[in-house]
């Protein structure tokens, strides 16, 4: 079970779960990173059916956890650009089509060299419909029958039609490199900065540095993760030296710590799209006149304000802002609660339910603000509580109007993931529109880098326009750690160097 805050400040250390902080004399910004010691992270985590895959990854911890132990070919930078990581370089032909791509010399971590045959079988799993990978939509246009490979360090992927932003899609979470054959991650192998060493369902993960890492062996011998649910415990354990990095913290704390000398402060500006979706395709959102109704009675400046406490901005229900192929034109929706009250009546319904949680930390004040707004409208909402452990599956499946969040990713990802037909499975939404398909499709293809950023703008535009899916706040993203730990910034989230310990230090 996730550790509860009166539990985890109550003794965990002194239980064994926690490890003793290596004494570090040498500390200092200026200074040598010292080699030693064991970094303890705390995140919100999954429950007991968390697992080690790293193709499955529905939380931000399985994202830390699964870059501790593995590799990926590319590595998305802060601007969502991707360059080479275990690949050396990728050359497509003329048509977009074929890509050529060359790796580097590494190996697993029990001796093995990754081969051109390892990242064909780790791509084949994530394409298979029955891993539910969370990158599948990055490469089920792979023609696997048609892709070889060319040598141990070389490949040729072949595709069903033409993208020409296809190596965006070799940084994703999600896709990391995996040996041939493998089928259990019950002790899993990977390339990566950290060896496993533990890992309970729930509970504690232990990784150790793995010297013979092919970008240099980490400055920290051990690597702990651990599941705090509540925001509160995460930033007490800090504060009292139980763990040195807390994941996802609110702006109040925020302020708490910055003042503290034995914390800092890591933020990454507006770097988190808070979102309200509702279902399109059943009672009572199914109604056209409610969803337009929702979309107009949010007060996007007061959620920004209040919720977001001046660490992030209002949301314009369009996700990408400040990235590449945003369309920048597009106006800054208003509130009509005039225009709201009438369509509400229009659509005789007087009664909704909003799904929340603690999954964010900004989000129990937005559920009350929005459960205010929407009353001003005619709605009485009622409140549906999820547990962070279940929070995005259940969501998925059951609920008619919840919040979500997504870090940053690049634009046409985003669209891929959660917009196409082809990801109708995963969509919070459940909204098809052939028009966004053909739009995506044209933007891959197009070799023309003007022609391609029109048709992405123009699918963000549509969904804008046609989507009920409010992205009301774009949120800093706010991380927490001890004075003495070294080598990390303030990073977006899904981003390579964030929550990526391999040049942490400690002192």
């Amino acid at each position: 079970m996730p550790v509860s805050r009166r539990s985890f400040l109550a003794g965990v250390a002194g239980a064994g779960a926690l490890a003793t902080l290596a004494a570090c004399a040498n500390g200092g910004a200026g200074g040598a990173p010292q080699t030693g010691g064991r970094l303890r992270a705390a995140f919100v985590a999954g429950g007991a059916q968390e697992t080690l895959d790293p193709h499955r990854l529905p939380q931000f911890m399985d994202q830390a956890r699964a870059k501790a132990c593995f590799d990926t070919l590319g590595r998305w930078e802060q601007d969502m650009s991707c360059t080479p990581r275990l690949a050396e370089s990728w050359e497509p032909d003329a048509t977009g089509t074929r890509w050529r791509i060359r790796l580097r010399q590494a190996s697993f971590h029990d001796g093995r060299p990754v081969r051109a045959t390892d990242v064909l079988y780790t791509y084949r799993r994530i394409a298979d419909p029955a891993t539910t990978a969370s990158a599948a939509a990055l490469f089920t246009g792979i023609d696997f029958a048609a892709s070889r490979a060319v040598n141990d360090r070389e490949l040729e992927i072949v595709l069903g039609a033409p993208n020409h932003l296809f190596p965006v899609a070799l940084g994703s979470y999600g896709s990391e490199i995996i040996p041939e054959g493998t089928t259990s991650f019950a002790a899993p192998v990977g390339s990566g900065p950290f060896r496993f060493v533990s890992f309970t369902p729930g509970g504690p993960a232990l990784y150790r540095r793995n010297d013979a890492y092919w970008d240099g062996a980490p400055a920290l011998d051990e690597l702990e993760f651990l599941p705090v649910a509540d925001e509160s415990a995460r930033v007490g354990a800090l504060l009292s030296g139980q763990i040195e990095y807390a994941h996802d913290i609110r702006a109040t704390s925020a302020q708490q710590l910055a003042s503290d000398s034995r914390t800092q402060v890591l933020t990454a500006p507006g770097a988190a799209f808070q979102f309200l979706y509702v279902k399109h395709d059943r009672p009572p959102f199914d109604d056209p006149r409610l969803r337009q109704a929702l979309v107009l009675g949010l007060d996007r400046e007061a959620l920004a304000r209040v919720a977001l406490l001046g660490r992030g901005q209002p949301g314009n229900d369009m996700f990408g802002k400040g990235l590449q192929y945003y369309p920048d034109a597009v106006p800054q929706r208003t509130r009509d609660v005039d225009r709201a009250k009438a369509l509400v009546a229009e659509s005789g319904v007087t009664t909704v339910e909003l799904s929340t949680g603690v999954t964010d930390p900004s989000w129990p004040a937005a559920t009350q603000l929005i459960v205010a707004q929407l009353a001003e409208i005619g709605l009485t909402a009622q409140v549906r509580n999820v547990p962070p452990e279940t929070y995005f599956a259940d969501v998925r499946k059951n609920a008619t109007m919840h919040f979500s969040r997504t870090g940053t990713l690049p634009v046409q990802n985003w669209i891929a993931t959660t917009q196409l037909s082809s990801a109708l499975t995963n969509s919070f939404s459940k909204y098809v529109d052939p028009e966004i398909d053909r739009l995506h499709a044209q933007a891959l293809a197009d070799p023309d880098e003007g022609a391609r950023a029109a048709a992405i703008g123009s699918a963000l535009t549509r969904i804008h326009d046609n989507i009920a899916s409010p992205i009301w706040g774009i949120s800093d993203w706010i991380v927490g750690v001890h004075g003495d730990v070294k080598g990390l910034q303030g990073f977006r989230p899904n981003t390579f160097d964030w929550a990526n310990f391999a040049k942490a230090s400690l002192g």
